[in-house]
């Protein structure tokens, strides 16, 4: 067959192979490995010269080489390939040679390349390596896959003409390694400038690389020139890594910042990052000097959930000084977050309980309050079924349902101003206690339709103190007295349940019906009155000089509180409501129907205490949400106060239905309207967006988003509300242009909220953005044009003004 293969020397539109081994008759100096070659149009052979002519797509492999050409030329005695482009019936080239090596591909319009030696001349080639391109007149490679290239430039467009390039006279790539060059210039469109460099060192590898880290230069005029985010990054492994960067002005302020990453797989992730900086600027003659210290700690830590099965670590950190953002922040989230939050947690389960330990810490830059709970320990007893095995039959018994619940928490918690945190005997601050809960419950079928659930409910508080009042000296006097003290309590309820469903149909409608479901709920609870003497938990004090006395709990600084004072017996009443609408829509196919939720939503509650002597009837509570057209989402609440109160703002037993017939006096109250449209190239599924385009044609891609708030207070005669809007969206004018903004308006304070407006241009291998904050304490702007691949991104232009400057 092979011989066969060897006479037919033209072989028209036919797809021919062949495979040159050591023991083929074509070789005077055979190649170790076999080369396989292909052609679509023809493969002649020339004997006499041990030549091989391959026309149109041809290619030939070897080893792990690919060369892919319209003409291929394979000479079996020197051991070499020739590839070229051809012309086609109008003039123009085609089938420019494609060289493929172990994963890496270049392409040329003309190359020769050695087997035997891995050797290859290769002329106006265009390579990859990573984000950028080397573009080059003459090519040489050698046996090392080190590429020498001359009179060529470096890029990171991909555009055969390049919108920009680093052109130099000699270039050596060096692969997954790093690319120099010799003296470059900077060319815009084959323009040369006069930006120069003496040589040229671009790293190119996929691992990560220790190295220096660059710094952003640059003027304030509050801090002075400056030297921004300049460091070095040490690459210590695969799996963990260090970044440290610096700020210094010439003015004094400066900055120092170390950031981590970590990850061992199937175990945990996580990043540390700290920052500390000194801030100065003013003039102590003028006496507007500042010279603060700041400092802020992040660090997130995920375990893997193939890591364990019943045990879980994870650990979010963010704290710091309240003013550190103030000062020091570029970003937009941290400026405009004034509470952080930390936690820290570890839980682990066992085959009938759990237990888990959080360290927890929460922030207000604006209050400067910190508050840390260092530990919270929680127990938890799975529920238990204790007279479930007395049921020997498959049937379901009434005390199969009675269940057993347990827990144990247990608190150790301050709250104080960050400057007083670690300051002496600031220890003596924290609150710490033992809480244990207990519970009986089951449940059952009463008259079919009824769920009744009765339960018995225990609780007991330890605590290390507690406190001890007495008048003494004309004055009131609190002592806290050190000691072990327990305090319980317990109470019993039943609570019942059921659904009612009303619903209305229609005939020869679109609607073909509503559905109305309505959950009431009541229940009855007993609290025993625990101010009694015989518990101990109450004692009586004299308050002024008149003898005059009152009651008070020797645990009311307790964390967990004290026992009730008071006996109780309470009714609660509660309604829940849903409305939907069913209606009839058409598609291709067939009618359908589907459902619309006209409200999610509607709920009612409140309380009546049997067993008070006045005030019966508790505060009313209505709340509520739905969403129209699958995009306006509306949530309200409101509080009503079935009492009057007096001219100094006592609540008495009158009624207020009595004297104005309505349910309540309004305290508080609250609503939220939002809502997101889009239009343009994604509306086609938009079905409000789809009406909209009835009215108003919108071309281009666009979305907006509104956030609307209103709250409501009143005390007596004093009326308190907030009105707010909040909207953002953006707008895609081009496939290149996009402007997003985001802003809002306070009523009551009559003013814009914080605002800002970005502007984006892809300028395919570059990328022009602006961001413009017009007011405010974070009055900014900051323009830059800059390279988008991440090896080059120092070659960029930059125009910016500070917050600070302002």
């Amino acid at each position: 067959m092979f011989f066969m293969l060897l006479l037919t020397t033209n072989a028209q539109n036919s797809s021919d192979s062949l495979s040159l081994t050591k023991d083929s008759l074509l070789s005077l100096d055979p190649i170790e490995s076999k080369i396989i070659s292909y052609a679509e149009d023809s493969i002649d052979y020339d004997l006499i010269n041990n030549k091989v002519y391959m026309y149109h797509n041809a290619s030939v492999k070897y080893d792990d080489i690919t060369l892919e050409a319209a003409y291929i030329e394979l000479n079996s005695k020197d051991n070499t390939v020739f590839a070229k482009s051809l012309k086609d019936s109008l003039g123009n080239n085609y089938g420019y040679p494609s060289f493929i090596d172990k994963g890496k591909s270049f392409s040329s319009k003309e190359m020769t390349y050695n087997f035997k030696s891995k050797k290859g001349i290769i002329k106006e080639v265009i390579t990859q390596e990573g984000e950028a391109y080397v573009h080059g007149k003459k090519v040489k490679k050698n046996e090392n896959d080190v590429i020498f290239t001359q009179n060529g430039k470096y890029t990171t467009c991909d555009h055969e003409v390049p919108h920009f390039s680093i052109w130099s006279n000699k270039i050596k790539t060096i692969p997954s390694k790093k690319i120099i060059t010799g003296p470059a210039v900077l060319e815009f469109s084959g323009v040369p400038t006069p930006l120069a460099i003496p040589f040229g060192f671009f790293p190119n590898q996929k691992k990560q690389s220790s190295g220096l880290i660059f710094p952003i230069y640059g003027e304030s005029a509050n801090r002075g020139f400056f030297l921004r985010n300049g460091g070095y990054y040490f690459a210590i492994s695969d799996y963990l890594d260090l970044a440290i960067k610096a700020d210094i002005y010439s003015k004094g302020s400066w900055g120092i910042n170390a950031h981590s990453n970590y990850i061992k797989r199937y175990k945990y992730s996580g990043d540390f990052n700290i920052s500390y900086a000194s801030l100065k600027s003013g003039n102590k003659l003028i006496g507007n000097n500042i010279d603060q210290r700041d400092f802020f700690v992040r660090w997130s830590h995920k375990q893997d959930p193939k890591a364990s099965n019943n045990s879980r670590f994870s650990a979010n950190i963010n704290a710091g000084s309240s003013s550190y953002h103030k000062n020091n922040s570029f970003s937009d989230n941290d400026y405009l977050t004034n509470t952080f939050k930390s936690s820290i947690s570890y839980s682990k389960t066992f085959s009938k309980s759990s237990i888990s330990t959080n360290l927890n810490h929460s922030q207000n830059t604006k209050t400067k309050i910190v508050s840390l709970s260092l530990p919270t320990v929680s127990y938890n007893l799975n529920t238990l079924y204790p007279f479930k095995f007395l049921n020997k039959t498959n049937k379901s018994k009434w005390y199969d349902k009675i269940s057993f619940k347990y827990n144990a928490d247990a608190k150790n918690t301050i709250s104080t101003t960050d400057s007083l945190l670690f300051k002496e005997k600031s220890l003596d601050q924290f609150r710490n206690g033992i809480k244990h809960s207990s519970s009986i419950k089951t449940s059952f079928k009463s008259l079919k339709y009824f769920t009744l659930s009765p339960s018995f409910n225990y609780s007991e508080r330890w605590y290390q103190n507690s406190i001890e009042k007495q008048w003494l000296n004309e004055q009131l006097i609190t002592d806290t007295v050190a000691g072990f003290e327990r305090a319980f309590d317990y109470n019993f309820s039943l609570s019942m349940k059921t659904k009612i469903y009303g619903i209305l149909k229609f005939k020869k409608s679109k609607i073909k019906a509503i559905r109305h479901v309505m959950t009431p709920s009541a229940s009855v609870s007993y609290n025993p009155d625990f101010s009694k003497s015989q518990f101990g938990f109450y004692k009586n004090v004299q308050i002024d000089s008149l003898g005059n006395t009152q009651d008070y709990s020797i645990f009311q600084n307790g964390i967990y509180g004290s026992p009730s004072g008071s006996e109780s017996g309470r009714v609660n009443f509660g309604l829940s409501n849903i409305l939907e609408m069913k209606v009839k829509t058409k598609n291709d196919t067939a009618e359908t129907t589907k459902k619309v939720k006209l409200l999610e939503a509607f709920n009612f509650n409140t309380s009546y205490n049997l067993l008070a002597d006045s005030l019966n009837l508790s505060i009313i509570n209505l709340s509520g949400r739905t969403k129209l057209f699958n995009k306006f989402d509306i949530t309200f609440n409101g509080s009503y106060d079935p009492y009057i109160k007096n001219e100094e703002g006592v609540r008495i037993n009158k009624f207020y239905f009595d004297d104005n017939y309505v349910l309540g006096r309004l305290t508080n109250s609250s609503a939220s309207l939002n809502f997101r449209l889009k239009g343009g190239e994604n509306d086609e599924d938009d079905e409000l967006a789809s009406h909209w385009l009835d009215y108003i044609d919108f071309d281009i891609p666009w979305s907006l988003s509104v956030n609307y708030t209103i709250d409501y207070k009143k005390d007596v005669l004093i009326e308190n509300y907030t009105q707010s809007v909040n909207f953002s969206g953006d707008l895609k004018l081009t496939e290149n242009w996009k402007i997003a903004f985001n802003s809002g308006y306070d009523f009551k304070g009559q003013e814009l909220t914080y605002t800002s407006l970005d502007i984006y241009r892809d300028l395919h291998c570059w990328e022009m953005k602006f961001k413009w904050i017009p007011f405010g304490n974070h009055q900014s702007y900051n323009f830059s044009i800059r390279v988008k691949a991440s090896v080059l991104q120092d070659l960029k232009w930059e125009k910016k003004k500070d917050w600070y400057d302002y």
